[in-house]
């Protein structure tokens, strides 16, 4: 029969992707997008294995309609894929407070609302994979990105304290964590709104490169992605929670350990350092 997924944000890139190498593979999905008529042709190219569905993730009937049609269409879900997400650029100093609350809604509330709506369904099924898309940003910090990567960094302790809690059910959990690939984030990346001049100088090359990931030839194709999520639901073998995808993200994650390597030694020099003994 194959397997079962609810997957959000299925109108281009990744989600994409990762739909229609699932469909090829047999399996059955209910795919997900604001808009249903960005879904029409890939919905089209596979008549009865892939059903289109309208979810706004910041909108907790739109989230409960999406999984009870997944589950009342394909008769249960298998497999749940975090992976709708939108990106906002600006420095810490220029994100408000609404821009910096509908980016956490987005990245880690709309998926904590999925999975706590999914879980219960796992559960009496005695099996199920929960894999919440990350990003090389959910382990390294980039400049003028802060308010896209406190969601991810959320989402993966989320992930950590989920895996944890959801391991007795025979529910698995991973976190995966792309690194540069050719989709529309870059060119969609929204600005913040109150933009200064003053951090021009720390942010302007991650903004650029950002924005030309797509046209960059050295950039991951989503194909490549889709297979990589194919191979780690299939295995039955354990797998770490946190699987970096790309060649360029294993790089990315290195770093950041030395980073905290570093910081974890001059830490303990500083606070751990005795004391001289008074006489």
């Amino acid at each position: 029969m194959g397997r079962r997924w609810l997957v959000t944000g299925c109108s281009s890139g990744l989600g994409r992707a990762l739909a229609t190498a699932a469909a090829a593979a047999g399996d059955r999905l209910v795919v997900t997008a604001r808009r249903t008529e960005d879904l029409a042709e890939l919905a089209g190219a596979w008549p009865g294995r892939i059903v289109p569905v309208p979810l706004e993730l910041r909108d907790e009937a739109s989230c409960e309609a999406a999984v009870r049609t997944a589950a009342d269409t394909l008769g249960g879900i298998d497999v749940l894929v975090n992976n709708a997400g939108v990106g906002l650029f600006g420095a810490v100093e220029e994100v408000s407070d609404t821009e910096l609350r509908d980016q956490l809604e987005i990245l880690l509330v709309g998926p904590w609302r999925l999975t706590r709506l999914v879980l219960p369904l796992m559960r009496a099924q005695g099996h199920g994979h929960v894999l919440n898309v990350s990003s090389v940003a959910g382990r390294t910090a980039f400049p003028g990105l802060a308010a896209y990567v406190a969601g991810k960094h959320a989402l993966e302790g989320m992930s950590e304290s989920l895996a944890a809690e959801a391991a007795a059910h025979g529910i698995r959990v991973t976190v995966v964590e792309p690194g540069m690939f050719a989709t529309r984030y870059g060119t969609s990346l929204a600005e913040a709104r109150h933009r200064t001049t003053a951090y021009d100088a720390t942010t302007r090359d991650v903004l650029d490169g950002t924005r030309g990931l797509a046209e960059n030839p050295e950039t991951g194709r989503p194909e490549d992605f889709a297979a990589r999520v194919l191979d780690i639901v299939a295995t039955d073998a354990p797998t770490p929670l946190r699987i970096p995808i790309g060649d360029d993200a294993y790089g990315y994650v290195e770093a950041a350990h030395r980073t905290a390597d570093e910081e974890l030694a001059a830490a303990r020099l500083l606070t751990l350092r005795r004391r001289p003994q008074s006489r």
